[in-house]
């Protein structure tokens, strides 16, 4: 046996936002044989195997009655080239921002708007991360998984993983896949997207007219951390909940009592709502509760400020939802898994 099985294991190290919480059984797994291992464990302690990633999108609200699996294999290469366009694979367990910093570094560009996420390549497709204009649907060529209830391993193309906004396939069946790699498709040629405004307007503020997509990520680098709070520092999840995409009704109904409402039109003529500016304009933004609260700088962040539990970061977040659905009859959605 090459696992290392651990129990009754804190799991305060494994999640940013620093909750409290012990895994009844805990290992890591760097192989492909070893999740098979961790598999036959968890079938013969009678337990479900729970695959944990950078524990960057986690709510942990107690102990957790499971063997615990953090994926830790590394490896990127490149599996395959057609003219300007590279597939990559990595590792489910490579860091993602040391990965799209090796990506830049070696001329292969598309995930630059991605940059400084937290997280794991692997737990990058369960959210479908996004920021700054582009989604992991956008750059994606297809990812390897484990299915946990059968033992097959399955490739999955865009269309299996059902992307949605901060949603696909694997977060609706959690507990049910284990990604094990993912594969992207990168370019050669330094194209941009430019589409968040701030990013246009950073780059102007420095005189730079034809950027390139290292100057793209410097500068989302700069923003997220002027506007998000290091979990290092401040323990947090980053965004606590989605932008909500409301009718075009709603939107213009909304925008008549509040001229200030930020506001984005989707293709389909819904209206995307800033969650940030929702919740700001209904009180919250700095709010505290014990250890729990609201930051002072981002209302769509909520910290904990020390010895916070999850319960309690829990209750806090009900009651924004419930505050933001009476003053505008818009339902905010959580984006951490709660475990």
């Amino acid at each position: 046996m090459s696992l290392l099985l651990r129990e009754h294991v804190s799991l305060k190290p494994y999640n940013t936002f620093a909750l409290e919480g012990a895994a009844r059984w805990f290992a890591e797994a760097r192989t492909d044989a070893e999740v098979d291992e961790a598999i036959a464990l968890a079938r013969a302690l009678g337990v479900p195997l729970l695959p944990l990633g950078g524990g960057s999108n986690l709510l942990l609200t107690g102990d957790v009655p499971a063997l615990v699996l953090r994926m830790g294999s590394r490896g990127t290469r490149r599996v395959a080239e057609q003219g300007p366009q590279v597939i990559v694979e990595a590792e489910a367990g490579e860091p993602w921002h040391p990965f799209v910093s090796g990506c830049l570094a070696s001329g292969l560009y598309g995930l630059e708007n991605l940059s400084l996420i937290p997280g794991t390549v692997g737990a990058a497709p369960i959210q479908n991360i996004g920021a700054y204009g582009v989604e992991i649907k956008d750059r994606f060529a297809g990812l390897d998984a484990l299915d946990l209830h059968t033992g097959e391993r399955r490739s999955f193309d865009a269309p299996a993983c059902a992307f949605g906004y901060r949603d696909s396939r694997f977060k609706r069946e959690l507990g049910r896949w284990l990604i094990l790699r993912v594969r992207f498709a990168l370019r050669r040629t330094p194209e941009v997207t430019l589409d968040y405004g701030p990013i246009r307007q950073r780059l102007a503020e420095e005189g730079i007219t034809r950027p390139r997509p290292e100057d793209v990520s410097r500068v989302i680098c700069a923003l997220r951390t002027e506007k998000l709070p290091d979990p290092a520092v401040l323990p947090n999840a980053g965004s606590f909940f989605k932008n909500p995409v409301v009718t075009g009704d709603q939107a213009r109904a909304l925008a008549s009592r509040c001229p200030d409402l930020v506001a984005y039109s989707q293709a389909d003529g819904r209206s995307k709502l800033a969650a940030g500016w929702l919740i700001e304009r209904a009180g919250w933004k700095g709010f505290r509760e014990g250890d729990a609260g609201v930051h002072g700088s981002q209302a769509l962040v909520l910290v904990n400020h020390g010895q916070a539990t999850g319960e309690q970061v829990m209750s806090l977040a009900k009651r924004i939802q419930a505050d933001v659905s009476e003053r505008f009859g818009v339902v905010l959605e959580m984006e951490p898994v709660l475990l």
